[in-house]
């Protein structure tokens, strides 16, 4: 623990890595499908900055099982998101468990973190074109 009573990763950045096993198509996946482009590259690996987060999308010959999700984005309208995405040809998992269902793709959550001062959540997942689950999720208050 440091002098001020935090872990030492307390103050760090947090970046999520992803897998592809074919990184030119998923390049193509995340700017043609979901308008995003790498702010930097070196080899084997593709450098996302969203806000005040960082992912990196890493040549690799494993794979994500596909059986959660990996990363998410907290968005102020979860609809819109959706809408546009599914308009780029982003297909959302639909969901039918019980006590937990999308609808349209979307999902109603109870329940959120209190320090997000949120009742619940509004939820979406898909899979990109390596198979990572990502999510969109827009708190409710």
């Amino acid at each position: 623990m440091d002098t001020d009573g935090k872990g030492l990763l307390a103050r760090a950045r947090v970046a999520t890595r992803l897998p592809a096993q074919d990184l030119d198509r998923a390049r193509r996946f995340y700017a043609e499908r979901l308008g995003l482009r790498p702010v930097d590259e070196r080899p084997g690996g593709l450098l996302y900055r969203c806000e005040a987060a960082e992912f990196v999308l890493f040549r690799s010959t494993g794979a994500s099982p596909g059986t959660f999700t990996q990363m998410a984005f907290e968005v102020d309208d979860v609809e819109a998101v959706v809408s546009e995405l599914k308009r780029r040809g982003v297909v959302f998992e639909e969901v039918d468990v019980d006590g937990f269902r999308t609808r349209d793709g979307i999902a109603e959550i109870d329940g959120n973190y209190p320090s997000k001062g949120a009742r619940g959540e509004r939820g979406a997942w898909f899979r990109d074109s390596e198979g990572n689950v990502l999510g969109i999720g827009e708190p409710v208050v």
